[in-house]
């Protein structure tokens, strides 16, 4: 069974009285385990497509299933859970929450979730050990790098065991040096976990990383390429 599949999936936006087609009927799979990236130039489609599939927002036309459940006719509140249960998200701005330290801040998405108070402060340590931020649970997101705070949603992504991960731009606010090793972590946690992330992007180094390189243009799928 597929992760993700989309079928001619369709977005358009509304944008001072015109219409603009981010999406063009794409139709796109990814099975368990994949390292793919999504890629475009800037107005391709590439983070609409992301979330679209990561239940953020809902098509104008065509499918989605995520596991075997279709969301694009699922209820406001249905979306929420699905994001909740199953989607692990890492954003360009690691969106963390300023006021909470690390272990706080990847304890949330279990919080969320009504896990118990030793289960999840067990977890998101062992978590946060596991992307190289072990005996830093109690700085805040001001006293870290950005590549430490990119592992702090790393980890965040991560402490939920979700099916998939849904990265949109996640190196765009680091230099190169600090990329690779978070691609290099990333590709690490998915050999050995099975984890699924897809990535939009358009850093060449994530694309370089990418085992499946699909590109954008203007809404549509422009070529595909397997490594």
């Amino acid at each position: 069974m597929n992760v993700i599949e989309t079928a001619n999936l369709v977005k358009d936006y509304a944008l001072n009285g015109l219409t603009v087609n981010a999406l063009r009927g794409v139709s796109l799979s990814f099975e368990k385990g994949e390292f793919a990236a999504v890629a475009g130039p800037s107005g391709s489609g590439k983070s609409t497509f992301l979330h679209l599939v990561g239940c953020l927002d809902t098509p104008t036309a065509g499918a989605i299933s995520l596991g075997g459940r279709e969301t694009h006719s699922m209820k406001r509140k249905d979306l929420a859970l699905v994001r909740r249960e199953t989607i692990g998200f890492i954003f360009q701005a690691y969106n963390l929450i300023p006021v909470l330290t690390a272990l706080e801040n990847v304890s949330m998405p279990l919080v969320l979730l009504g896990k118990g108070r030793a289960e999840t402060r067990e977890r998101s340590l062992e978590v946060l050990d596991r992307v190289g931020l072990a005996g830093m649970e109690d700085r805040r997101p001001k006293e870290m790098s950005g590549g430490q705070q990119q592992r702090v949603a790393i980890a965040r992504a991560l402490v939920k065991k979700p099916a998939l991960i849904l990265a949109d731009e996640p190196t765009a606010n680091l230099d190169s040096k600090t990329a690779r090793e978070i691609l290099e972590l990333m590709l690490a946690l998915n050999k050995t976990e099975g984890t699924t992330f897809v990535f939009s992007t358009h850093d060449t180094l994530v694309m370089e990383y990418a085992r499946r390189l699909i590109r954008l243009r203007d809404g549509m799928v422009e070529e595909e390429e397997r490594r």
